[in-house]
């Protein structure tokens, strides 16, 4: 019998630059622009640790892996997102689903959402049937419309079984 449901939500945006590989939910993906960042920048991978941990009232990513610490320097995102399930799937606490939206204009996305996916659902250990990916344009408006950058969005749902 479930006793207890909390909701977090995840944000993330990183820019796009030259000479960075573009890593979304830890996928290479061919592109002639990378995202910025402290560690590997994989804004969808980041909106989904700050959404559990948001979840658990634990503060967001930045409180644990700050990017004033060297030891974060290039981190595989993917290797963060372990450690947070750790944090946060304590306590009887388990993650229920989780649905996640990339704002993009470029590249296309489809081809690479299932390999997210799988890589999310190894990473968190749950059934891919629980993580939905979607991605979107913004119709060439704002900052993710002109290809300046990425963001994305992320809900999730953390159970705890009586």
């Amino acid at each position: 019998m479930i006793t207890d449901m909390r909701i977090g939500h995840g944000y993330d945006v990183h820019r796009l630059v030259e000479g960075r590989d573009l890593i979304l939910g830890g996928v290479n993906i061919p592109h002639e622009k990378g995202l910025l960042g402290h560690s590997d920048a994989d804004v969808l991978t980041h909106a989904v640790m700050d959404a559990l941990l948001g979840a658990r009232a634990m503060g967001d990513i930045g409180k644990h892996f700050p990017d004033t610490d060297a030891e974060w320097k290039g981190a595989d995102s993917l290797k963060l997102a372990e450690r947070v399930r750790d944090i946060v799937c304590t306590d009887g606490w388990r993650i229920g689903n989780m649905d996640v939206t990339v704002l993009a204009q470029a590249p296309k996305l489809a081809p690479h959402i299932m390999s997210m996916r799988q890589n999310l659902a190894r990473v968190f250990k749950i059934d891919l049937d629980r993580i939905s990916i979607k991605a979107t344009t913004e119709e060439k408006l704002g900052f993710t419309g002109e290809k300046l950058g990425m963001a994305t969005h992320a809900v999730v749902l953390l159970l705890k079984d009586l």
